[in-house]
């Protein structure tokens, strides 16, 4: 009975704490123990709060009187706990700065601030933990390998590194300097290939690679056609986005890298029988975001491709293919944007403050299409942020920065210094 009326009684949910956080959380007391858990639906660590000199034949009316002056430890054991319940920013700056104003509101769901700066994160946990339950990978003796073009990579490179894994990972040479850096950072072994044949190139030789491994030593968990991919964003990604619109949400937009994002988050919301997800609202308007330089899903959509086809400038997305993950069906709109469109675009979210990369840039131009249309007014639209900034700065789109960067020469500081000492010519300069 006492069990009964604890967990009743402390039933609740928080909102935003740190990061925006909105989780329903269940605090279950036991008559033997002074410890009160709180556990989190995701992601899966715990938080404990003691209440000293509980006795337990006065627990109920000690936890009630403590309750409101006490606060949990909120700590995550391993970096891989850290992945998910990442916010939503409102971006009406950019609504207001693009003359939108029918009362469509935009936010973005922000995946750069996960632990490793991308929404591939998720993957990266989801597809781990499935092969570690299935018993297909063993810490200390299994080699990951994988073809990447870069964040799935990293991601899988910090929870190899967490958990003891080796990982080779495959990827075109078009991939950024600071991507390879981490990669490399993080004990990983990176084998570049030629960017003429994009992630499929990648994929080919991470198959060679495995091969030369052997099936008891390596494993591939093939991001694109892994289960584990849109199942990660059925169960976390979605829920995020529906709990923190409270519902509301009438408009999804997303790149396509692997297709896991709009293909989970879609299901969760528009309802997948298949999964046992009930339809929350059926009729959201799920709009997936291409390189207008690679316009596959589009096609296979039965569309037109609009202008030349061939290498795009927006990393993490146009893989080259159509990924099997992909649920073609799910996607209601295909938006192409070209690579300066969208480096133009993140150059606007940069200047708002908002350090992002490049196929942030891609979907947000999307977004702001979608949302500018008279049937949209009043709506509100989600659009995924998929990764942090600072991994692009090689990209083509920070060349003037860098050169700018690199010219900046140092001045003299005023007296009472005395400037030869630094190298100048006199005194004052």
């Amino acid at each position: 009975m006492i069990k009964q009326s604890v967990a009743k009684t402390m039933m609740l949910t928080t909102r935003g704490t740190g990061r925006g956080v909105q989780r329903s959380l269940m605090m279950a007391a036991t008559t033997s123990s002074s410890i009160i858990s709180v556990r989190a639906t995701t992601p899966s660590f715990e938080t404990r709060t003691v209440f000293p000199n509980a006795g337990s034949s006065s627990k109920l009316s000690r936890v009630s009187s403590c309750l409101p002056s006490h606060r949990g430890l909120h700590v995550a054991s391993r970096p891989s706990d850290l992945v998910g319940n990442t916010p939503l920013l409102d971006l009406g700056n950019m609504l207001k700065s693009h003359n939108i104003t029918n009362g469509c509101k935009l936010y973005g769901k922000m995946e750069s601030l996960g632990p490793c700066s991308s929404v591939k994160d998720r993957l990266g946990r989801s597809m781990i933990d499935d092969a570690e339950a299935k018993g297909l990978i063993t810490p200390g003796k299994t080699t990951l390998v994988e073809p990447t073009s870069g964040n799935t990579g990293i991601a899988m490179a910090f929870i190899a590194r967490e958990r003891g894994y080796k990982c080779i990972l495959t990827m075109p040479e078009t991939m950024s300097i600071e991507r390879r850096m981490m990669l490399l950072a993080l004990g990983c072994e990176v084998v570049l290939t030629p960017k003429e044949t994009a992630v499929p190139g990648a994929l080919v030789k991470a198959k060679e690679i495995l091969a030369q491994l052997g099936e008891s030593n390596g494993y591939m968990l093939q991001q694109f056609e892994n289960p584990a991919n849109p199942k990660i964003h059925r169960e976390t990604t979605g829920p995020e986005i529906w709990n923190d619109t409270d519902g509301q949400i009438d408009i999804f937009v997303s790149g396509v890298g692997t297709g896991g994002t709009v293909t989970g988050v879609s299901q969760y919301i528009k309802g997948s029988p298949e999964h046992d997800c009930a339809p929350l609202n059926p009729k959201l308007y799920t709009v997936a975001v291409e390189p207008q330089e690679q316009m596959l899903i589009t096609a296979a959509k039965g569309g037109e491709k609009i202008g030349p086809q061939g290498p795009h400038k927006i990393q993490g997305m146009g893989a080259g293919f159509v990924p099997a993950v992909l649920d073609l069906n799910l996607l209601d709109e295909v938006v192409p944007i070209h690579s300066d469109e969208a480096m133009q675009m993140t150059n606007e979210l940069w200047m708002t403050g908002l350090p992002v990369g490049v196929s942030s840039g891609a979907i947000v131009a999307a977004a702001l299409k979608v949302c500018q249309r008279p049937e949209n007014a009043n709506k509100v639209a989600v659009c995924i942020i998929p990764s942090f900034g600072e991994r692009y700065f090689t990209h083509p789109m920070f060349a003037p920065i860098k050169e700018k960067a690199e010219s900046l020469v140092k001045q003299p500081l005023p007296e009472p210094f005395d400037n030869t000492e630094y190298g100048f010519a006199t005194p004052r300069g």
